[in-house]
């Protein structure tokens, strides 16, 4: 296994080089995603009901692979070329949007992009914990996920810039077709630079099992701790719907298309700034007190979702939504590579990701269908109270603060 390696505030060369490469995929990712759930309803002419379908099924089918290329990394010993893999994948699916003309290819298409996500995810994470000493992952974690966040602020700002310049202000219902379909081939670019950049300057030493044995694939030989670590995060995800949904949620308020876009930059952009502070905060006082209140952030933002009523509460709402997910994303990582050790730490990572994605199937279509049936103010109130209560499981499981420890 490479040693960890102390660069800059405990942030390894390896680690940086990495949140590049994520920072160039997101900027083609976020480019087109607050786009995609809106080529669907007002060309493809997809239901709300379609939409939460595509995105609950390719994010929570392809997660299956999760654990799989973890493990397969902790048995062969190396996880990089398992990254390549699954990166460029998601780069070869994302230009096929260009092509698309019915909401069921949209759906292969992103199961293919979010298949390769779930190919990369688990060894990618499982090489920063490897490179990374325990009392500085937290902010390892939280660097990598600023770095992915600055390319998801810079890829609607791109999309935002082309949609000025090729349309000028358009309504909700304005961006010609043709438009969408160039930016989604545009979106292929970045997407192949961050492949070329993983293969050509992130290099790894191939890790060795410590025990001899080699890694299962079930949860038995896992510590209760990172047993109950994995409930918590299933029951918070099954009410932790697509974002789309929040997307769809600010066009039903009265958002335009272009400032969608612009709402999606505020998310991400206060989440850019608190990504590797709240990384930090949670080395010295705990990851599950830092997760813990990024829980009770989202049940107030999913309330706020469900009660607004005018545009400006939305733009405050995605800005603190972008708190939360700073609390949390990269925080729950870093908590999950804490509660394995490093021989079955690719397995862990890939079961914490397949099982939270896995959820995220029935979150999207119970939103759907609350959203149809009752009314978009429902899936919201259903995603609050999921929330509040993995907040409290949380507190039950864990009652004292866990630091940062490696078995």
């Amino acid at each position: 296994m490479s040693a960890p390696s102390r660069g800059k505030f405990g942030i390894s060369p390896t680690v940086v080089k990495l949140g590049i490469v994520s920072l160039l995929t997101d900027v083609s990712s976020e480019s087109i995603y607050p786009l995609i759930p809106l080529f669907l309803k007002s060309v493809l002419r997809a239901q709300v009901v379609d939409i939460g379908l595509i995105e609950g099924l390719a994010e929570s089918t392809a997660s299956v692979l999760r654990i799989f290329s973890g493990w397969l990394s902790d048995k062969t010993g190396g996880r990089k070329w398992i990254t390549v893999a699954g990166y460029s994948l998601s780069t070869v699916s994302k230009p096929l949007l260009y092509l698309s003309t019915s909401w069921q290819q949209v759906l292969g298409i992103r199961f293919s992009d979010r298949l390769g996500k779930g190919i990369r995810s688990a060894p990618r994470d499982a090489l920063i914990a490897d490179v990374t000493s325990p009392e500085s992952r937290g902010i390892a974690f939280g660097f990598h996920r600023a770095m992915d966040t600055v390319g998801a602020i810079t890829g609607p700002l791109i999309a935002y810039i082309l949609l000025r310049t090729f349309v000028g202000s358009v309504g909700t219902q304005g961006i010609p077709e043709a438009l969408y379909r160039r930016i989604f081939l545009f979106s292929a670019i970045p997407a192949a630079l961050g492949v070329l950049i993983l293969i050509i300057f992130v290099t790894e030493k191939r890790h060795a099992n410590a025990n001899g044995k080699p890694p299962s694939l079930g949860l038995h030989g896992f510590s209760p701790g990172f047993k109950k670590f994995l409930a918590v995060t299933v029951l918070f995800s099954i009410g932790n719907s697509s974002d789309a949904f929040l997307i769809l949620r600010a066009q039903n308020v009265g958002i335009s298309t272009l400032n969608i876009l612009l709402v999606y930059v505020l998310f991400n952009t206060v989440e850019a700034a608190f990504d590797t502070l709240a990384g930090a905060v949670s080395d010295r006082i705990g990851r599950k007190n830092v997760i813990l209140a990024g829980y009770v952030v989202f049940a107030v933002v999913y309330a706020g979702f469900g009660f607004a009523g005018h545009p400006s509460a939305i733009w405050v709402l995605f800005g603190v939504y972008g708190l939360y997910s700073a609390m949390t994303q990269g925080v729950q990582r870093a908590f999950a590579a804490d509660l394995t050790s490093s021989n079955e730490r690719g397995t862990g990572m890939g079961a914490y990701q397949m099982l939270s994605g896995l959820a995220l199937l029935p979150a999207s279509l119970v939103a759907g269908y609350l959203w149809s049936h009752i009314g978009p103010a429902a899936a919201f109130y259903y995603g609050a109270a999921t929330a509040l209560c993995a907040a409290i499981l949380l507190g039950v499981f864990f009652p004292i603060s866990t630091t940062c420890t490696d078995k």
